[in-house]
């Protein structure tokens, strides 16, 4: 279990990078391939110390960032998944009650008056991913992954800890950090979060990437595909994000419609490459709706 520290109320910042072609360079190491606007918001966020919002489609790689940054920083990603009725519990702190119960009924008949200032410790704490982040001296990289699935009230927890990057524990008292960590939230922006939140945060909207990044990130991450056929790949997953349909297909997916090329020996024999009949049989890989699939078969104009 994270030691909660409380005894240095002085929260250092200790840069990660040293200029916005340090961050890209970095970045590329671990196959994250960044732009020239999402390299500046990371050295911004690292060097001023502020939260970096970053918002975009599902799939354009929002949580992929987080995992970068924290591997060529060598630091350690805590995550924070959102969703529907998350709450502080699960967000920043709990009490083990089993083990403080047991602690009282060990202590005999005068259990409650002899306990009860001994089971308000680490010993009975369990921080959650807030608590967790802001308690390590260590280098940490915060993701707060989805906010816009959590409830407002969570945005107001996330505003006091981000603001000071300090949690009061009532029975144990204030939790300031030491080391201030890299905080990256996202959002799919399926609602619109407060302007208090927004305030306190950089912000970057990434998008899906153009067709020459898209190739570049395919040469990246599945190098034994052909250069044409990464082309045409790239080409008809354009086509299928510009329909109306409920999912378009993320970088993630794309990534996966190449390995399938390779898997299935696609381009190896002559005559063969993403003709009709294999983007029929294949779609299911890019696309996971039913609906989506009739849309495009018929859109493409395919046989199945």
């Amino acid at each position: 279990m994270t030691e909660v520290r409380r005894t240095n109320p002085t929260t250092t910042i200790v840069p990660l990078f040293t200029g916005v072609d340090d961050v890209r360079t970095r970045l590329a190491q671990t196959g994250y391939l960044a732009d020239a606007a999402t390299a500046t918001a990371v050295f911004l966020a690292d060097r001023l110390g502020k939260p970096l919002l970053v918002e975009g489609p599902a799939g354009v790689g929002k949580t992929e960032l987080a995992r970068a940054i924290a591997a060529c920083a060598d630091a350690e990603m805590v995550r924070l998944q959102c969703y529907e009725g998350i709450d502080e519990a699960r967000a920043l702190y709990e009490w083990n009650h089993a083990k403080q119960i047991l602690a009282i009924q060990a202590s005999g008949p005068r259990g409650w008056e002899v306990a009860k200032a001994d089971i308000f410790t680490d010993e009975f704490l369990l921080p959650r991913p807030l608590l967790t982040a802001i308690s390590r001296a260590e280098e940490t990289v915060l993701l707060v992954d989805e906010i816009d699935k959590a409830d407002v009230d969570v945005e107001g927890l996330l505003l006091e800890v981000l603001s000071d990057f300090a949690v009061t524990i009532p029975e144990m008292g204030t939790v300031t950090a030491v080391r201030r960590p890299i905080v990256l939230l996202t959002s799919n922006a399926t609602r619109e979060l407060s302007e208090a939140l927004k305030r306190r945060c950089l912000y970057l909207y990434i998008d899906f990437p153009d067709a020459t990044r898209e190739r570049e990130i395919l040469a990246t991450r599945v190098p034994g595909l052909p250069d044409a056929i990464a082309r045409e790949l790239v080409r008809v997953v354009g086509v299928l994000r510009d329909l109306d349909i409920r999912k378009k297909p993320s970088v993630a997916e794309t990534i996966d419609w190449a390995h399938t090329v390779l898997a299935l020996g696609v381009g190896e024999r002559p005559g063969t490459g993403l003709d009709d009949e294999f983007i029929a049989r294949t779609l299911g890989v890019v696309l996971k709706h039913r609906p989506d699939l009739a849309t495009a078969v018929k859109e493409l104009k395919l046989e199945r």
